[in-house]
């Protein structure tokens, strides 16, 4: 396929991957208070509706997984477009709490098949060995999902209160996500081919049958997302409280959080330009030390260093995104990616789901020294990324 031609289905899917995040992983952040006040329950049960979603979608995602291996992302995405607009439909018109958890069961269901791991595993279905530069440009693009999600959600909000913006998030997967996502080539309903001008970083010999890791060697990928999802999830819902825990005032707080998305672009830019020569193991073992190192800065001397933990938790984590995708690329090869990639992120959602709740009490309890579990769990990724060879692969049938 033709430069661009494969940018165009780059474009197209950072996009549509924008539009599933910004309304779905980043629509509570938002409108999670309108609804609690109107159905008349506490902003955590709305919370913990999402966490039901984030589990629903780790139990989704191997299955979407299989199918984008057997008939390509398309149809798999194209399905989920209307799914999350029924989910956001159905969200807008709830008028108590048990319609609330049923409409995050179903988007919990488009989530599943439609975030990034459907997105990695596209392109992977498409390009084969050769998708990493692919997959770091759709987490490029779509790493402003909340910097265009948050102010959108509000506004729409403020105009036609939260029924409506639910309304709108589910019209534009219908006008926008749809049209987009039909955009993606068409292929056949058979297994990738091995793709002969992989880059050499992570050109992987692969076995004319689907690889099967060694129970090791994924047992230590899936550890390695777990914790870092619920370090990044965690980040995500306290940072301010954390830093104001540090010392900081809340003006000052949310001023440094909002360093974290232009981190994650530079990581995710850094990944494009100077790691993508080196192989992604490399990469990932340096972007799981950054986290702890910008903590332990923190910890030491407090709230005048608060943007240095900002900046390199935000790059260690955007470039961890990226690795997501590319090191089960990397270690395991093309075949049976999307089903093993839904696998492989099933413990990462359910920590996902628990990280808010768990990192609270951690914060509730011991203050800014909760950073000693989210440091120590970085370092345990570092660890098992350090035990991980290059080229683990076990084809044997």
């Amino acid at each position: 396929m033709s430069q661009p031609k494969r940018w165009h289905t780059v474009a197209a899917l950072g996009t549509a991957q924008t539009l599933a995040w910004a309304s779905s992983y980043y629509l509570p952040a938002m409108l999670a208070a309108p609804m609690a006040r109107e159905l008349g329950i506490s902003t955590p049960t709305v919370f913990l509706a999402f966490s039901l979603a984030l589990i629903v979608s780790a139990l989704v995602g191997p299955i979407a997984g299989r199918a984008i291996d057997h008939w390509g992302g398309r149809p798999v995405l194209l399905a989920t477009n209307i799914v999350f607009a029924v989910g956001l439909a159905y969200l807008g018109m709830v008028q108590g709490p048990v319609g609330l958890f049923v409409a995050w069961v179903v988007i919990g269901i488009a989530m599943g098949g439609g975030l990034y791991e459907a997105a990695f595993s596209a392109l992977v279905r498409l390009y084969g060995n050769d998708s990493r530069n692919a997959i770091t440009g759709i987490t490029l693009i779509a790493g402003f999902a909340s910097t265009v999600g948050w102010p959108l959600s509000t506004l729409m909000d403020a105009q036609f209160g939260w029924r409506g913006a639910c309304f709108g998030w589910a019209a534009m997967h219908l006008l926008i996500g749809f049209p987009l996502n039909w955009s993606i080539p068409r292929i056949a309903s058979n297994p990738p081919a091995t793709n002969t001008g992989a880059h050499p970083a992570i050109a992987t010999k692969v076995a004319a049958q689907p690889a099967r890791p060694s129970p090791l060697a994924a047992g230590l990928l899936a550890f390695v997302f777990a914790v870092t999802w619920f370090t990044s999830t965690a980040m995500a819902t306290h940072l301010p409280q954390l830093l104001q825990a540090s010392g900081a005032s809340l003006a000052v707080a949310v001023g440094i959080g909002a360093l974290v998305g232009p981190a994650q672009v530079a990581g995710r830019l850094l990944e494009f330009g100077f790691l993508r020569r080196v192989h992604p193991l490399l990469s990932a073992r340096l972007a799981t030390l950054a986290h702890p190192l910008g903590a332990t800065v923190l910890l030491i001397f407090g709230a005048p260093v608060a943007a240095v933990f900002a900046l390199l938790h935000g790059a260690g984590n955007g470039i961890l995104t990226i690795a997501k995708g590319t090191l089960p690329l990397a270690l395991f090869g093309p075949q049976g990616y999307g089903a093993r990639q839904g696998m492989l992120m099933v413990p990462a959602r359910i920590l996902q789901a628990i990280a808010p709740a768990l990192f609270g009490l951690c914060l509730e309890r011991w203050g800014a020294g909760a950073l000693w579990l989210s440091t120590a769990l970085g370092l345990m990724a570092f660890g098992a990324l350090m035990l991980m060879p290059k080229n683990h692969v076990d084809a044997r049938e």
